[in-house]
């Protein structure tokens, strides 16, 4: 795959030059052919990927309820304009400028979710540490509560094959519709005019059409 060069500032550095990107076309099962977009600096090492469908998609949601170990191996294909929640622990991560699309499975995002929630966590305690906050001691105490409940799902899926917890749904909305789980339980529906308002579209420089590739 050969690099071809942006005629823009990287985002991060404002270096100009040195910003490259790397289209590839591939095809996902169920979810047709797409391009994976690269956009990288070598200045600076920021690096931003997204995937552009063949054919035109409209803004939607998709939602699955975890019930079983299978489920975990579903594949799902996630844009960088894509926001992802976990509905019972009231969990959301929103694309921000820097939120990068992936291909991976179920249980890849509940591990990112943990990686995003520890994250912050070690933030707020840190925070917590200078200020002694009492709001942060609070929220640190519900982030922790959240670790507990979302490890103790996992592992009663992993351990039993079937959850005999409480259920875990994990829902993907896409204002740009190039975001989908791939699972025969999985539910797709169009999003309201309330949800496209609301809904954040994650970072514009990697945004291109397929003419431009």
């Amino acid at each position: 795959m050969e690099e071809q060069p942006v005629d823009i500032p990287c985002p991060i550095c404002k270096k100009e030059g040195d910003l490259k990107m790397v289209a590839h076309v591939s095809e996902i099962p169920y979810f047709g052919e797409h391009t994976q977009v690269t956009v990288l600096c070598h200045a600076c090492g920021w690096r931003q990927t997204d995937f552009i469908p063949a054919e035109g998609k409209k803004a939607g949601g998709w939602s699955l309820v975890i019930k079983d170990v299978e489920q975990l191996k579903s594949r799902v294909v996630r844009s960088s304009s894509c926001t992802v929640k976990l509905l019972e622990l009231d969990l959301q991560v929103n694309p921000g400028s820097s939120a990068t699309g992936y291909v991976s499975n179920v249980e890849g995002v509940l591990n990112r979710f943990l990686e995003v929630v520890n994250m912050v966590l070690n933030d707020l305690k840190s925070d917590f540490v200078e200020k002694q906050n009492e709001t942060d001691e609070d929220e640190i105490s519900s982030l922790i509560k959240d670790i507990e409940k979302l490890e103790a799902m996992i592992e009663s899926i992993d351990n039993v094959g079937t959850s005999k917890s409480e259920s875990l749904t994990l829902e993907f909305l896409d204002p740009h519709g190039n975001s989908m789980i791939i699972d025969s339980n999985a539910t797709e529906r169009e999003l309201s005019e309330d949800e496209l308002e609301a809904l954040p579209v994650g970072p514009e420089p990697a945004v291109f059409s397929k003419n431009e590739l």
